[in-house]
């Protein structure tokens, strides 16, 4: 297995500085930085050049996430907002292939973050949800990319929230590069057993991200890591750990995250640099 962290961890906003995010990781002891596909369709070829002869040279991985805005929801009742989706998703997919991304994660099958303030209908989105997704499954294919969706809780989304869910989806779609994502955080919140819901996505678990209940780094809350590891090796995933957490507040990552409280303890960067590195001990040992 990797190990991974994605770079919002340290960031406010989610467009950055990736190639300060490689060396960072790299000094870590990461395998793998995450990245935010929002805003690669509009970096220069140069620029996507240096940021994988960056990655190349510090010897990290790159996967990306994305939650696709409304206007680009591949599930709308609008055709035109799915067609818009359809294209934005095969332009990203094209410059992620750019940088040697293999996977990307995320609520591919619908809009991140949810505007619950509109009627929800959830039997018609995962209905075209799964239509979208079949629809670009193949050019991903095509360039080497594993489309893994995401199990969200159900105040981020209502299409997929249980890894049952997930799983009876990527089913549905029948396409061999699409495969379920599953996050500690997430299923905190949903699932009656974090580990049986590991066990349910089986090898059809494509992506992982861990975090702990409250968003802080893996080994300082209550999550049942010796029970996750175990189900993981059960499983016999071997695929890449992402942490994903955040504990910062401020700027659009803290308000979409909702971080409403500084969860570092007012940390400085440095220090957020140590509570990674034991993290990544802590989840070596206990996920591996």
């Amino acid at each position: 297995m990797k190990h991974g962290i994605y770079y919002a961890y340290w960031e406010q906003e989610w467009n950055a500085d990736y190639l300060y995010y490689i060396e960072k990781a790299a000094k870590i002891g990461f395998d793998v930085l995450e990245i935010a596909a929002h805003h690669i369709n509009g970096y220069s070829p140069a620029k996507l050049a240096g940021i994988k002869r960056c990655a190349l040279d510090n010897g990290i991985a790159l996967t990306a996430g994305i939650g696709p805005s409304e206007d680009k929801n591949l599930s709308s009742a609008d055709p035109a907002v799915r067609k818009a989706g359809e294209a934005f998703f095969k332009e990203t997919l094209s410059n992620i292939a750019k940088l040697d991304v293999h996977t990307i994660g995320g609520a591919l099958y619908s809009y991140w973050p949810i505007d619950y303030s509109k009627p929800v209908d959830k039997a018609g989105d995962r209905a075209r949800g799964i239509e979208g997704i079949r629809g670009v499954a193949d050019f991903a294919a095509d360039l080497g990319i594993q489309l893994c969706l995401e199990v969200l809780n159900r105040f981020e989304n209502h299409v997929l929230n249980t890894a049952a869910e997930g799983v009876a989806f990527v089913e549905e779609v029948g396409k061999p590069n699409v495969k379920v994502m599953l996050d500690t955080f997430h299923m905190n919140i949903e699932e009656d057993s974090i580990a049986g819901a590991i066990r349910t996505a089986g090898k059809l678990l494509g992506h992982f991200h861990t975090g702990e209940c409250n968003r802080k780094t893996p080994g300082l809350g209550r999550m049942p890591w010796r029970e996750i590891g175990e189900a993981l090796r059960d499983i016999g995933y071997d695929g890449i750990a992402v942490m994903e957490p955040f504990v910062k507040m401020g700027g659009t990552v803290g308000s979409d995250i909702k971080v409403w409280r500084d969860l570092s303890g007012g940390a400085s960067e440095a220090d957020l640099d140590e509570a990674a590195r034991r993290s990544l001990v802590f989840q070596r040992y206990l996920l591996g």
